[in-house]
């Protein structure tokens, strides 16, 4: 049995080599677009560009970085390694399934569809304790970063709830590129030097991954990688959101893990191992939208002033301590109760002073702000339920999209 700091040195050595792959390159170019696109919605609701692009790239790069150094580790310790694991499969059959459901596009249902093939018609040959161990590793990354991150730079937006009203939230999106240490297979113990021989504890090889298992020799690969995560708060804040998420999405991958290293024992536990897989990542999605859906939505206007929805960094409103969640209720002593009441107020006074309720500090404050020049005050107010534009609760994909219109027509 080897220590952690033995292996540590090859192990951020291989991450940094990660780092330097072209593909890292590419997949942090995709992650900026896709921020890109998230600034173009908050562009929509405040009406001008928001800052930081760039400075939330480089944070999603440095929690990918963190999140890739916690998954080598853990694939190192639970034995993960890709020789044997059908990567080379889960990519386009992930992709594939993308074009049915967005959300599909996760190792989830890719790593139990090939799993099961693999099981009940003997292709393609895989490891289905090497291919669910590894959906259960990523998953346990993400859950982590989801925790540590997942709140982070949430999009303000309109959806319509179940009774037919349209009420505030967030869209919680977040992208990282994951630079990887993984295992792989490179010969005999009698083979090439400077592998890694096979520690007692390793669960997923030891458990019966490979007959001649304790004959093989190991070292690391760099590997990049991808994780994103979507979810919506209307119920809760973004942080209490994210935080729940991240439980139920660490307990969903222990339960996978566990059930990956007792796949080795018997050919029953591997056909639940594989069924688990998409099923629970389902069963995670679907407690989500119930844990919304048990409580009143959080941003719906009060019964009195006007509750914020979202505040921009750096503008008046933020200078003067409003946040998301605060309730403003007059503006110079003026009692104001809607959007156009907000902005009747602000347009008709020279100097402002807002009076409104805190929510952190469970507090009324006042504040004087400086307006110049009818500068943006950089707020959204949360929407008063009869709205037009909302955004559209849906993951489909085009397959699924162009078979709904094909039914749509029929009818």
């Amino acid at each position: 049995m080897f220590p952690f700091i033995d292996i540590t040195p090859l192990l951020l050595q291989t991450v940094g080599a990660a780092l330097t792959d072209p593909l890292f390159l590419v997949v942090v170019a995709v992650v900026a677009l896709q921020y890109w696109r998230m600034g173009k919605v908050k562009e929509s609701f405040f009406g001008l560009k928001p800052r930081g692009l760039w400075r939330d790239v480089l944070l999603a790069t440095g929690f990918g970085l963190l999140g890739g150094v916690v998954a080598s580790y853990l694939m190192v310790l639970v034995g993960v390694t890709l020789s044997n694991s059908g990567l080379m499969y889960l990519w386009p059959l992930a992709i594939l399934l993308m074009l049915i459901d967005a959300r599909f596009l996760c190792f989830a249902y890719a790593g139990g569809i090939l799993a099961l093939s693999s099981l009940v018609l003997g292709w393609p040959q895989v490891s289905v304790p090497q291919v669910l161990g590894l959906v259960a590793v990523l998953h346990m990354v993400e859950a982590f970063l989801i925790l540590v991150s997942g709140h982070l730079g949430a999009v303000p937006t309109f959806i319509k709830s179940p009774g037919g009203k349209v009420v505030g939230g967030f869209a919680l999106q977040k992208f990282w590129p994951i630079p990887l240490a993984a295992l792989i297979v490179v010969g005999h113990t009698s083979g090439p030097a400077g592998g890694i021989s096979l520690p007692d504890w390793w669960p997923l090889i030891k458990g019966g991954l490979a007959d001649n298992a304790d004959n093989l020799l190991y070292t690391l690969m760099p590997v990049v990688a991808g994780l994103g995560y979507g979810d919506l708060a209307a119920a809760r804040t973004p942080e209490q959101k994210s935080r729940i998420s991240s439980i139920i999405l660490a307990v969903y991958s222990m339960i996978l893990l566990v059930l990956a290293v007792l796949a080795a024992q018997s050919r029953l536990l591997a056909v639940a191992a594989a069924i688990f897989s998409p099923l629970g990542h389902e069963l995670v999605i679907y407690l989500g939208k119930q844990l919304e859906l048990t409580r009143p939505p959080l941003y719906q206007p009060p019964v009195r002033g006007v509750k914020v929805l979202d505040v921009i960094p750096g503008y008046p409103a933020w200078q003067a301590g409003l946040r998301s969640g605060d309730i403003i209720l007059e503006v110079n002593g003026m009692q104001v109760s809607s959007r156009q009441g907000l902005e009747f107020a602000l347009g008709i006074y020279p100097q402002i002073q807002l009076t409104y309720w805190s929510a952190r500090e469970n507090n009324v404050i006042r504040e004087g702000i400086e307006f110049a020049d009818r500068h943006m005050l950089g707020i959204l107010p949360v929407p008063e339920g009869n709205e037009e534009n909302y955004m559209e609760l849906s993951t489909n994909g085009p397959i699924r999209r162009w078979f709904n219109n094909r039914l749509r027509k029929q009818r």
